[in-house]
C-alpha cells in the first residue's frame, strides 16, 4: 500500500529569469525575520506578497481574515501571473529567504495539507542542489522554477549549506476540486480518513477516551454516543 504523499512535484514550471528579475527589484524592501526565532539558525526572512488587509508587516500565516495583495506584489506582474495559474483561493503568499548557512529546525505546521484544507506550495527561485528539505526523515531537493507541494504537518527541516540565500515563493492555497484533480494527476496519495471523530483519538488511547467520556468529562468536543458509534462503524 502506498504511503500518503508528504511532498509532491506538480506539473507547473516557471521562467526563472523573470522571477529573479522581480525578486531583485524587491531585495531592497523591508524583509522581516520569521517570528519563530527558536526554529532556525542564521536569518530566515519573509516578505509578504499577500497578507491580512494587504499589510507588508504581516507575516503570520493565519487562515482567517481579509487577505489582499500587498503593494509589493502589485509591482510584480510576472509573480501575479504565476500565482494566477493556481485556480483556487489563496490566503498567505510570502517570499521566504533562508540565508547562506541557515538551518530551519525540525517542526510541524499543523493543518497545512491538502486534506486539512490549506495546501502549501513552494516555487524555488534561488536555490542550489545542496539545499535539502528533510521530511519525516527523507531528504529532498526542491528544484528551481518548479512547483512543489509540502505537507507541512509532517516533521520537516531545511538546511542551506551554500554561499547564497535560498528564496522560495510560498503560496498557501485553499484546497478545492481543481487542486485535488491536479494532485491526483501528479500521483498524489491521500491520507487515509481517520477512524475516529477527532485526530487526537487513536487506537492507542481510544479506551482512555471512552472512560473519560463515561465519567462525564468533555473530550475533543464529542459525545460518548458519537464516539462509540464511530468506533463501532470503524470496526
Amino acid at each position: 500500500m502506498s504511503q500518503p504523499s508528504r511532498y509532491l512535484k506538480l506539473p507547473f514550471s516557471f521562467d526563472l529569469t523573470r522571477l529573479r528579475a522581480e525578486l531583485n527589484q524587491l531585495q531592497a524592501s523591508q524583509w522581516i525575520s520569521h517570528f519563530n526565532t527558536n526554529a532556525y539558525e542564521n536569518n530566515w526572512l519573509c516578505l509578504p506578497l499577500r497578507a491580512v488587509d494587504g499589510r507588508i508587516d504581516h507575516i503570520m500565516p493565519v487562515n482567517e481574515g481579509h487577505f489582499q495583495d500587498t503593494a509589493l506584489l502589485l509591482g510584480c506582474p510576472y509573480m501575479r501571473e504565476v500565482i494566477d495559474v493556481f485556480q483556487c483561493e489563496k490566503t498567505s503568499i510570502r517570499l521566504m529567504s533562508l540565508e547562506a548557512g541557515g538551518v530551519i529546525k525540525e517542526h510541524r505546521d499543523d493543518a497545512t495539507s491538502l486534506e486539512d484544507g490549506i495546501t502549501r506550495l513552494h516555487i524555488p527561485i534561488n536555490t542550489t542542489p545542496d539545499v535539502l528539505f528533510r521530511i519525516d526523515g527523507e531528504e529532498v531537493h526542491f528544484s528551481a522554477g518548479d512547483t512543489w507541494y509540502l505537507n507541512a504537518s509532517c516533521l520537516h527541516a531545511v538546511r542551506n549549506p551554500g554561499t547564497q540565500a535560498r528564496v522560495h515563493l510560498m503560496l498557501d492555497c485553499v484546497s478545492n476540486a481543481w487542486l485535488e484533480e491536479v494532485f491526483r494527476d501528479a500521483g498524489w496519495v491521500a491520507r487515509p480518513a481517520s477512524k475516529y471523530p477527532d485526530p487526537s483519538i487513536n487506537d492507542g488511547n481510544v479506551l482512555a477516551v471512552i472512560e473519560q467520556l463515561r465519567a462525564g468529562n468533555q473530550v475533543a468536543g464529542i459525545s460518548l454516543a458519537d464516539a462509540l458509534d464511530a468506533i463501532r462503524l470503524a470496526g
